[in-house]
């Protein structure tokens, strides 16, 4: 990594700790999508001027799951991403892709990505959600909102249309299963296959522990 960027990754670390988060987006959560951003741009040769600081921006204004607003969250944080960037002087030339590529990542806002630094970051933000890591912040996320983990009646969706208001559960049908076949890049394909099983077994576990004899 250029020694240049230590100095962004540190102002993005300070201005995202000064605004805290939700229990599924906090810095933890954004430190993990960069991390993935970065080995996939690598991967893709992407433009790392571009996907550092996207990756690191990509949820810098926060609109809770169940807010009116959330389909405008990420168009929100493009701005405030370039906001920010402009004062800390990156380059203006930089900024338009940045701001595409933030305001792309959110499967909510259903932005197709135009360029590889969008696709790396929508498909390095998308692998948090699923896998291990996935599965907790699903659960902690429902808990957060005060959703059962399942609805009683029928946990799995099975003659029902999936509701994520409902149940934790909901949300793996909703969007989590969903996410693999929307990945734009190779590796983001490859890790989340794998990740996509982890959360098939354990839905075939859960339904073992409600039912065994189902």
């Amino acid at each position: 990594m250029p020694a240049a960027f230590a100095d962004l990754e540190q102002r993005c670390v300070t201005a995202l700790s000064a605004q805290g988060g939700d229990a599924a987006h906090g810095l933890e959560h954004v430190r993990r999508v960069v991390r993935n951003a970065k080995k996939l741009a690598a991967e893709e040769g992407a433009r790392l001027e571009v996907v550092v600081p996207a990756a690191w921006l990509h949820d810098c204004v926060s609109v809770p799951k169940d807010s009116p607003q959330r389909a405008a969250a990420s168009r929100l944080a493009a701005e405030q991403a370039v906001r920010w960037l402009s004062g800390w002087n990156y380059p203006a030339g930089l900024l338009p892709a940045i701001a595409h590529a933030v305001e792309a990542h959110s499967f909510t806002a259903g932005i197709a990505p135009r360029t590889l630094e969008a696709k790396v970051v929508q498909d390095a933000d998308r692998l948090e959600a699923i896998g291990a890591i996935g599965l907790a912040r699903c659960l902690m996320l429902g808990a957060t909102l005060g959703r059962p983990l399942y609805a009683a009646a029928d946990p799995f969706c099975e003659n029902r249309a999936p509701d994520d208001r409902a149940a934790a559960v909901d949300h793996f049908y909703t969007k989590l299963l969903r996410l693999e076949g929307t990945m734009q890049t190779a590796g983001g394909r490859r890790e989340a296959r794998a990740r996509t099983e982890f959360l098939e077994k354990f839905l075939a576990q859960l339904k073992h522990e409600i039912d065994p004899g189902a």
